[in-house]
């Protein structure tokens, strides 16, 4: 779906909310993520971004409100290759070699030897792909959890904190590989609760007890607020909100 100005939305959340019991997880959340772009979903542990990652997944069910990803509802089983996911724990057997994981995932949705092949050469561990995941790094491995997300040739990938608690040189290797899918034409849906991996992003949504304080890139919300980092960005937003 595209807007006036062309630009094509390949994910739409409308007044989402979503329940557990008495208490309110998310409350009338609404954005738009368009085609080739990455937007980072950034806020404090706890504050419904898992939440609203398993809901674009289709594994959460909505108290109200509406995803669509693709022109398809969330869940529906022909976005199935479309929409792929790492969680923020290594999902992935650690006792096999990047290659027999990413082959493993790759029989699940249909995909080709060569197939395997590009997704071990996207996430640049070639030199790896008979290692063993116990011998790789921390940022080693998070790159061969992302092969078995692509080995399916998804349109939209999403990413449950996948930098934290790397050094910042793997960090900015693995943003180095994101943009490179995004140029591919992927659109990434990246959360951190770091507020400083916004630079990377081309918009932010930034989140707090459920809800989104703004979407918008950075720059933009550094300057209607007056600050000169994104922490400090965050912290200005929410002082407006209350």
């Amino acid at each position: 779906m595209r807007n006036s100005t062309g630009v094509e939305f390949v994910l739409r959340v409308r007044n989402l909310h979503i329940r557990r019991g008495t208490t309110s997880v998310l409350r009338g959340l609404n954005c738009n993520l368009s085609r080739g772009s990455i937007t980072g979903l950034l806020g404090p542990s706890g504050c419904g971004k898992t939440t609203l990652m398993r809901a674009i997944l289709g594994v959460q069910q909505i108290t109200s409100g509406s995803i669509d990803i693709l022109g398809l509802p969330a869940g529906a089983k022909a976005l199935r290759h479309k929409v792929a996911y790492t969680s923020q724990s290594l999902s992935i057997y650690p006792d096999i070699s990047v290659h027999d994981n990413v082959a493993y995932f790759g029989r699940l949705v249909g995909a080709s030897g060569t197939d395997v092949a590009q997704a071990i050469s996207r996430v640049q561990l070639n030199d790896y792909a008979s290692r063993p995941i116990t011998k790789l790094s921390g940022g080693q491995a998070n790159r061969a959890s992302l092969a078995c997300a692509l080995v399916g040739h998804p349109e939209v990938l999403v990413l449950d904190e996948p930098t934290v608690g790397l050094d910042p040189i793997t960090r900015q290797e693995l943003w180095q590989v994101f943009r490179g899918f995004a140029a591919e034409g992927v659109t990434l849906l990246i959360s951190s609760h770091v507020m400083d991996e916004a630079s990377h992003c081309d918009e932010v949504l930034f989140m707090r007890e459920g809800e989104f304080l703004a979407q918008e890139s950075i720059e933009s919300v550094q300057a209607r607020t007056g600050t000169d980092n994104p922490e400090e960005a965050f912290l200005a937003l929410i002082k407006e909100s209350e």
